[in-house]
């Protein structure tokens, strides 16, 4: 970030190029000092050295600017520049500037591959070039307007669809928030005992003191201005009076709950206020819930750590990134695990509720089990909900249907379909009852759906023909490639699963001979993941036979059109 070297040095690049007639691209040289001073141990212009640039133009770059790759002529326009400047200020000779020119000439055609090249990214750069091109047109996401109040810019990126949770779950936990329940507790301390603020409506030392002492609270500032945003409290002159809003927080209606909470995460958010005690951390509040908005996904601590050092730290320092995310932890708008950072389901809420109160379009995604099966199906498929809520849509989907008219719509809706989108209709067809037979007999015509129409009805004690071999095999396949994407996710879970139930050394050997399109990936995936080195040998040697064989999908790979439209 820049520091006082790199401020002295810019102030006389402007001197230089107002004195030469030379245009400077302040901007661009600005980042190039800085980013040599953050990684590269450059201190003063005279450190600069040739592979300072090729460092900084083919790596640095790469990893840490959010630019396409047709920008690339800018910024080697602005390194050639600066090589001017150090030359005539006598901070490198002719034969140092040489060589840097040299080297920027070398540079110059690969510099926009480089930019272009996604394994270079660095975890911050990955993440915001996820949320889409779209966003470089305007602020980054994240970015606050200049408007008094610091309220979130209209202009940002479009804001991606979000599901919420019901109202009556995110009251509930919203009741369970720490400095929600601060904020109470507090307000009700204060207010029993008569106190009084000092004369700057402060929180008196004292009373501080004897809240930490006798509520635990050890920041109490935080809670006490917080009471006083919600209205809990209010002051008659010095005097510490109860306020309307007022009443214990576990008799509080749902509703009037919520608003609280959406006034919360405004009082947290805009303008930002010391809620985890980093000052940086604290003033970038709103770019940190903007970014979990928008991903939708946890991201890494690390990742947030570095944008808000790259884009607000400015030469202040910044604390550990997971000390201060606890402090968002304890008010309840973000989650945080090993996989990184989220928002909490109340947390998404509060953020819609504030961008809206903005003018802000904050769509809310359709919900998968109010279409039909095809819509059911691809929502589960496609947008990776998380476990109770992909539960709760296919429980009330079923509820709207008996059970034959469910096990209809869900295979006649994957007939021809990708392994992974007929697992999930067989998987919930497999939760009804007798009742579904009719139906699900309809299908022992289909190849593809015949050896699980054989296995539903079977398992019930029902009529049903039996498996032939190669039908075993096909299922085993079927159903293994349903997992593809399990497995790529998490290995080394899926290796566990596999090693306790896993096919038999003796099926594996037979799966080469399967027609299923996923054969080659299935033994692919198995040879690499099972413990037993007898069976991954085994699915080795099948994969190459398979491989042989030419068992491929067809050109293109199979469109499912109902995920397509």
């Amino acid at each position: 970030m820049s520091i006082e070297w790199v401020n002295r040095a810019i102030d006389r690049l402007r001197a230089w190029g107002r004195e030469k007639g030379v245009e400077v691209d302040i901007d661009e040289i600005r980042l190039l000092c800085d980013y040599a001073s953050d990684y590269l141990d450059v201190h003063r212009l005279g450190d600069f050295r040739p592979s300072t640039f090729e460092e900084l133009l083919l790596e640095i770059y790469p990893r840490k600017v959010i630019a396409p790759p047709e920008s690339a002529p800018e910024t080697i326009a602005a390194a050639r520049t600066l090589v001017d400047f150090l030359l005539d200020q006598g901070e490198i000779g002719e034969d140092v500037a040489a060589r840097m020119r040299e080297t920027i000439d070398r540079i110059e055609p690969e510099m926009p591959h480089a930019l272009a090249d996604t394994s270079k990214f660095g975890m911050a750069k990955s993440l915001f070039s996820s949320i889409g091109p779209e966003a470089l047109d305007g602020p980054m996401p994240g970015e606050l307007a200049a408007e008094e109040g610091g309220a979130p810019d209209a202009g940002l990126a479009p804001l991606p669809p979000v599901r919420l949770a019901p109202a009556a779950e995110l009251a509930a936990a919203v009741r369970e928030v720490p400095l929600l329940r601060d904020a109470f507790r507090v307000a009700a301390w204060l207010t029993e005992g008569g106190r009084t603020t000092t004369t700057r409506k402060t929180l008196r030392v004292r009373d501080a003191k004897q809240i930490t002492a006798e509520l635990g609270i050890a920041r109490p500032q935080l809670p006490w201005r917080l009471a006083l945003h919600l209205g809990l409290i209010r002051l008659d002159r010095t005097a510490i009076v109860p306020g309307e809003a007022f009443r214990p927080l576990p008799g509080l209606p749902d509703d009037e709950v919520l608003r609280l909470w959406a006034r919360m995460v405004a009082f947290l958010v805009d303008p930002p206020v010391a809620v985890t005690g980093d000052e940086v951390v604290d003033d970038g509040l709103f770019p940190i819930h903007d970014l979990l908005y928008r991903m939708q996904a946890p991201v890494p601590q690390d990742a947030i750590g570095e944008y808000l050092k790259e884009t607000l730290a400015g030469d202040r320092p910044m604390g550990p990134i997971g000390a201060a995310l606890a402090g968002l932890a304890e008010a309840g708008t973000v989650h945080v695990t090993e996989e990184g950072v989220t928002l909490t389901p109340h947390g998404l809420w509060g953020m819609r509720e504030l961008y809206t109160s903005r003018g802000m379009d904050a769509p809310i995604a359709a919900d998968p089990s109010e279409g039909d099966a095809s819509t059911l199906i691809a929502g589960l498929v496609t947008d990776s909900l998380p476990e109770e809520e992909a539960e709760r849509c296919i429980q009330a989907w079923l509820a709207r249907r008996d059970p034959q008219t469910a096990a209809d719509e869900l295979l006649s809706a994957v007939v021809g379909a990708p392994a992974e989108v007929r697992g999930v209709a067989v998987s919930i067809v497999d939760r009804l009852g007798p009742e579904a037979a009719p139906a699900v007999r309809s299908y022992l015509d289909d190849p593809e759906l015949r050896p699980h129409a054989i296995h539903w009805l079977s398992s019930r004690g029902l009529d049903a023909p039996p498996l032939t071999h190669e039908e075993l095999l096909w299922v085993s396949v079927d159903m293994l490639a349903l997992a593809l994407p399990a497995a790529e996710a998490d290995p080394e879970t899926f290796a566990e699963n596999i090693a306790a139930s896993g096919p038999s050394i003796e099926l594996i050997e037979e799966m080469w001979k399967v027609d299923h399109p996923d054969v080659v990936e299935v033994l692919e995936m198995l040879s690499g993941t099972l413990t037993d080195p007898d069976a991954a040998k085994a699915a080795r040697k099948a994969a190459m036979k398979a491989r042989s064989r030419a068992i491929r999908r067809p050109p293109g790979g199979r469109e499912w059109s109902r995920l397509q439209g």
